[in-house]
């Protein structure tokens, strides 16, 4: 048993872990990429858009809710293994769509399906690696949502290109339907369940009710709904935005996607190390996490002025900066629910987080730039985009107080 633990067997399991988080997060790009090709036989305008992204964020953050449960209940093997299934199969699925609301209903399957993803690899982590060893493999299996930014657009231009937008959906899916089976022919359940030491800590889960009266869960979530949208617009729109209002091609968009979500990743791993570097040097912890989410949100208003910039590429370049400082805040956020509250109720404050994000999303991120892009344009949604972060840091700064402060 304890060799089911240290041996080699779970760097496999974040192989596969790895694999699982690209192929999601490459279903979820692969619309924005191939919107200027779908566009060219399906009518979709901003506003319709704008309701197709809505309904992937809408029932991705009811799956939130539904995900842990679901896993808990059936396990990671078999749990993952039908979220895995159902959500390369609605994937798949988009390359039947004969236009906008058909798009849409795809795309609300796919997102419930899809928010199965973190809560399967993140309790197999759980099991797999001791407490100490988690973060390091966490951050392991969650680059792949990192990675299929950079690779994406490339890879989803080569294969358009050669075969057509309908297939690219088709042959995507049956790659999630492949590791799928993959999955669960190689994944064993961990012989030992290993368990945080509990010392010191009340016996007893809190209930969500006490979580949602406590300032530092309101902190955190308000600071996720304000800025998860942040992500998700440049996720979404910069595709047709470089496509609509830089005149770039596919092949265009296929250098500059990866250009950004490069400068993002770097961004993410300095904005990771660097409460830790200042720790070290004998700061709070409370104080580090706070400086270095002040310094990401400060950046967030220097990149709107991408929307305003002569040259595509120094928009492209700021846009970069935009999505690196918000993968410096987001890495901290999240650690703030781990820093504020006892392992026990990790988990639900996280998901409370994850939903609120959600929340945001659907609103900032889908419904209000689908209405503003289509009548007042791109300029006011990026000043909008600018200003969520620092806001957020007000919010956190008065609701998330830590024990040193």
């Amino acid at each position: 048993m304890k060799n089911n633990h240290s041996g080699n067997y779970r760097w496999i399991v974040i192989i596969l872990l790895f694999a699982a988080t690209t192929i999601n997060y490459l279903d979820r790009i692969v619309l924005s990429v191939l919107l200027p090709e779908i566009k060219n036989e399906i009518s979709i305008n901003p506003l319709i858009y704008g309701f197709i992204l809505s309904s992937f964020q809408f029932t991705y953050t009811l799956g939130l809710l539904a995900a842990g449960f679901i896993i808990d209940r059936f396990g990671t093997k078999l749990g993952y293994f039908f979220y895995m299934l159902l959500w390369s199969l609605a994937g798949g699925l988009h390359g039947l769509a004969g236009g906008g609301y058909s798009l849409a209903a795809w795309r609300a399957l796919f997102g419930f399906t899809a928010a199965g993803n973190f809560p399967a690899a993140i309790k197999s982590v759980a099991e797999w690696f001791k407490v100490e060893d988690r973060a390091f493999a966490t951050s392991l299996f969650n680059s792949g949502s990192s990675i299929s930014s950079i690779i994406g657009a490339p890879l989803i231009a080569a294969i358009t290109l050669s075969a057509g937008w309908r297939p690219t959906f088709v042959i995507f899916g049956g790659a999630g339907i492949l590791l799928a089976v993959i999955w669960q022919t190689v994944y064993k359940k961990a012989a030992v369940q290993i368990t945080e030491n509990k010392i010191n800590e009340p016996s007893e889960k809190t209930s969500r009710a006490q979580l949602l009266k406590n300032k530092k869960t309101i902190g955190i979530m308000v600071g996720k709904f304000l800025t998860d949208p942040v992500w998700w617009f440049y996720l979404y729109w910069m595709p047709t935005y470089l496509n609509t209002q830089r005149g770039f091609d596919l092949k265009g968009i296929a250098i500059a996607i990866p250009l950004i979500y490069t400068v993002a990743t770097l961004m993410g791993f300095l904005g990771g190390w660097f409460p830790g570097y200042l720790m070290r040097r004998r700061w709070s912890v409370g104080k580090a996490r706070r400086m270095v989410m002040m310094l990401s949100a400060l950046m967030l208003p220097v990149t709107s002025f991408a929307v305003f910039s002569q040259s595509p590429w120094t928009a492209i370049l700021l846009v970069g900066l935009a999505c690196g400082a918000h993968c410096s805040w987001s890495a901290n956020i999240f650690t703030m629910c781990s820093d504020c509250f006892p392992s026990k109720d990790v988990g639900t404050v996280t998901g409370l987080a994850g939903f609120a994000g959600g929340l945001g999303g659907i609103i900032l991120s889908a419904l209000v730039p689908g209405f503003v892009v289509q009548y007042f344009g791109y300029v006011p949604v990026f000043v909008l985009m600018g200003i969520l972060h620092p806001l957020a840091y007000l919010f956190i700064k008065i609701f998330v107080k830590y024990k040193e402060s």
